[in-house]
Parts: C-alpha cells; structure tokens; sequence
C-alpha cells in the first residue's frame, strides 16, 4: 500500500506527464517559429538589395507584393479547390485535371476570339465583359462535361484503387495534351481580360492593376459558393457524410454514386474556371497543364485533404510565398525563389504531417 503523500506524489507525476506535452512546442514548431521571425524581420527592416527593398523603406512596393499574393491565391484557390473536392473529398486521384485546367483555356480563348472578330491583337477595349464571361462558361462546362464522362467511363469502377486511378488519369491527360497541341498549335495563346476591368490605381506611388482584384473577386465568390454548397445545402451535406461512410449512406436509400458524379461534375468545372482566369493572368501553352497540377497538389498538400478550409490557408500561404521570394530575395539569388515554396512544404509538414487542417487516416 502507498501512503497518502506517495500517492498524490504519482498522481502529480502522471498529470504532469500527460498535459504538458500538449502545451510544449515541440522541436519542429519552434524552429518554423524563428524562421518566420527572421523572415519578417528581413521583410520589414534589412532587404536591402533585393527587388522590392525593405518594407520601412518601400511601403508601396511591400503592399504591391502583398496585393500579388493575395491574387494569386485566388487563383490557386479556384484550381486547388477543384482538386480538393475530387482529391480530397472523393478519394478519387486525378492527375488529368491540369489537362482540364489548359483544354477550358483554349476554349475559352477560341471562343472569345470569335465573339470579338479577330483572332491577333486584340486589346482589351474590344472586350466586353460578355465577351470574357461567356467564353469562360464555355471552356468550363466542356471542362465539366469531359471530367464527368471521364468518371464515368473510366474512374468510378476503381474506389479505392489510387495507383490504378493515377494510371488512367495520366493516361488521358496524354491524349488530351496531343489533342490539344493538333488543334490549338505549340504556341502560348492569351485570353483578354475585358476593358473594364483592366485599369490601374496608384498605392503609395505604386500603380496597380484592377484585373488582379477581379480576379480575387471572383475567387471569393467561388468560395462562398463552394462553402454554402457544401455546407447548407442536402447534396454538399450528403457528399461530405459519403466521403466519411459510404456504406451507411447507401444504406439509408441514398444514390451517392450521382452525389459523387455531381462532386466530380463542379471539381471539373472548377479546373475550366480556373484555366479560363489563367489564360487571362499568363496565358495557356503546353505544359501549362503540369505547371497548374502541380500547383494543385502542393496547395492540397498543405492544406490537407478534403478541407476548402485548408484550400484556402494553402492557397494563401503558397501565393504569399510566390509572390515574396522573388521580390524579397537578393536579386544575385532571385533564381532560388522556387526551392521557398519547397522549404514551406517542408515547414508545414514538419509541424502538422497531415496539412493545416486534414486529418489523420483511420
């Protein structure tokens, strides 16, 4: 038998053990810690010698770079979201959606060049906001329509099956970029964005273009949508409880197969959506496609799976760094801004293996 004192001695010891651990930073954390400490501080007070120059001394240019981030989130956003929904929701690997993300692009451009007339240089004044929009919808429901035939076809019969889906989907993205470079041609093509929207404002000196913000515009409503779809509405309701137990919603006489095809459907479309907006931001040539899937899975990556939360905190962080590197780096170095998105990868998953916010398989 213990004594008294014995006894709450151990029951000390063992709460110690047990709950400190959850308030400790653990190695890793510490270390991301002081690195964006030192970032920031060199952001703010020592960049000299860089693009952008030190924030304290550089207002605008720091604002500019951040309004750059910011935009290029919402892009990332509107392609990496796609692939969340199908990625991260379904289960289902997709590695054709770059190929959705350029086959809406030409679209869209071909589209847009008959609505205005002229298929070379064509300015943005000749552009309506029509002129812009339809063409969008179009590239995106062809997007949409080839994605869900592909699922249909091809991928619904595999669940599961991650190294057979890979396969079909590389597969197809191979004929679809043959296809495209017969009927497209080898050469980068651009869609114009509409005259209204491609005027500037000056920040602290600095001149700023409006299409940026339409785009971020656009990303937010595509992620108030996605977020009231999937969250007030029965069909987002019934994909997010099938992704969690398929069985049971099967058993309560729900179709989740066409929830599933739905989900697939609005992922697709979402890649048009975005291919449409970057033929606009940097226009759409071969290997575009590889470029923007890429992009996708590191945005997913650290995110998580099956979060439009993490979505969005990837989106953002990987835009921030895109748009930071480059400007804040000595110019001597600026070639070495894409091994940052590497190191925030690293970072990221040093502190949460699973991304921002996925959770741990069961």
């Amino acid at each position: 038998m213990r004594s008294g004192a014995e006894a709450v001695q151990l029951s000390s010891d063992r709460v110690e053990s047990a709950l400190p651990t959850r308030n400790r930073l653990s190695p890793g954390t510490a270390v991301v810690g002081a690195l964006c400490a030192a970032v920031a501080l060199w952001i703010l007070v020592f960049a000299t010698g860089t693009s952008a120059g030190a924030a304290v001394a550089e207002p605008g240019e720091f604002i500019v770079t951040m309004l750059d981030g910011f935009t290029l989130a919402g892009l990332l956003f509107i392609v990496s979201s796609g692939f969340t929904l199908i990625f991260g929701l379904m289960r289902t690997v997709n590695m054709a959606h770059g190929s959705l993300f350029l086959l809406a692009a030409y679209i869209a451009i071909s589209v847009q060049q008959r609505m205005v007339g002229k298929t070379n240089n064509i300015v943005p004044e000749e552009v309506a906001i029509t002129s812009w929009v339809v063409p969008m919808l179009v590239g995106s429901l062809a997007a949409s329509v080839l994605g869900i035939v592909m699922y249909q076809v091809f991928l619904r019969w595999h669940p599961g099956q991650d190294l057979r889906q890979a396969l079909i989907t590389i597969a197809i993205s191979i004929i679809i970029a043959d296809q495209l470079l017969a009927n497209f041609g080898g050469l980068a093509q651009r869609m114009i964005w509409p005259g209204a929207v491609t005027h500037f404002f000056e920040i602290l000196g600095e001149r700023y273009a409006t299409s940026r913000l339409f785009m971020l515009a656009i990303s937010l409503v595509v992620g108030g949508a996605l977020w009231f779809w999937l969250n007030r509405t029965r069909m987002g309701m019934v994909v997010r409880a099938g992704v969690d137990d398929q069985e049971m919603v099967r058993a309560l006489g729900i179709n989740i197969s066409a929830a599933f095809a739905v989900t697939f459907f609005v992922g697709s479309f979402l890649a048009g959506v975005g291919g449409a907006m970057g033929a606009s931001f940097a226009g759409a040539a071969p290997g575009t496609d590889g470029s923007w899937l890429l992009n996708g899975l590191v945005v997913v990556i650290i995110g998580g799976l099956g979060s439009m939360k993490g979505a969005a905190a990837g989106s953002l962080l990987f835009g921030m760094v895109q748009a930071f590197a480059p400007a804040y780096l000595p110019t001597q170095y600026t070639f070495y801004a894409i091994i940052v998105t590497f190191v925030l990868l690293a970072a990221v998953l040093a502190i949460r293996p699973n991304g921002l916010y996925g959770k741990a398989e069961q």
